[in-house]
């Protein structure tokens, strides 16, 4: 809609209300948004949310994504999280950080020297959450065929913590900022502890406390 300008003075003090109530109303609606995630556990205490507590990742269920943890075969201890639903995956892993920053400036210099090694390519973007990497590396197929995996790496980093996402498949090729596993990496808490530990070291992970290994049967059968 268009109004027509006021000459003189009631004109320009009508503009400078105008300009004024324009700028309350961004800042009105700016404190009405949510703080774009993954947040610090402090950040979200008493916010009615029921997550799944993995330990140093809290996660908010999300319809139709499945929750996989990725153990160490040896030791059997939860090395990161994958949601994955149909077509694309997201893997979480979670580390120490420290307190001055700039852990994720350093990973990824050191993820690009190794795509490029490896024959791949590497391409820094702009996306929500700052700078993100995307990668295309060769692999080997089961049936000695090689082709190129593309994945999409996002960091973020809290108080003390650094978060590192890889989206692969149709999340990586083609990003949706409003699709199941963007919204569920907003969702993510963080739960960093007191504890001290050297920066890289990975944040302790492990199962829901209602989930319950499965035992073999007497028979030796799984």
């Amino acid at each position: 809609m268009f109004s027509r300008r006021k000459k003189g003075s009631d004109g320009a003090d009508d503009e400078a209300a105008a300009d004024e109530g324009a700028a309350d109303e961004a800042a009105a609606d700016e404190q009405s948004r949510p703080p774009l995630g993954p947040r610090d556990a402090a950040d979200v205490r008493d916010d009615g949310v029921d997550r799944v507590d993995l330990g140093g990742l809290q996660l908010a269920p999300s319809e139709g994504v499945e929750l996989r943890l990725q153990a160490d075969q040896t030791t059997g201890a939860v090395q990161s999280v994958m949601l994955a639903m149909a077509g694309s995956a997201l893997e979480l892993r979670v580390f120490a950080a420290p307190k001055s920053g700039g852990l994720w400036d350093e990973v990824r210099r050191e993820i690009v020297a190794e795509a490029t090694k490896q024959g791949g390519t590497a391409t820094e973007s702009d996306g929500p959450h700052g700078t993100e990497l995307r990668l295309q590396v060769p692999v080997k197929a089961s049936d000695g065929t090689t082709g190129r995996q593309q994945t999409r790496i996002v960091g973020v980093e809290g108080p003390r913590w650094f978060l590192r996402g890889t989206y692969l498949g149709r999340a990586a090729a083609e990003p949706d900022p409003d699709g199941p596993l963007e919204r569920a990496f907003r969702d993510v808490v963080v739960v960093r502890g007191q504890q001290a530990m050297p920066p890289r070291e990975a944040l302790p992970l492990h199962l829901p406390p209602d989930a319950r290994p499965r035992h073999p049967e007497a028979n030796g059968s799984a």
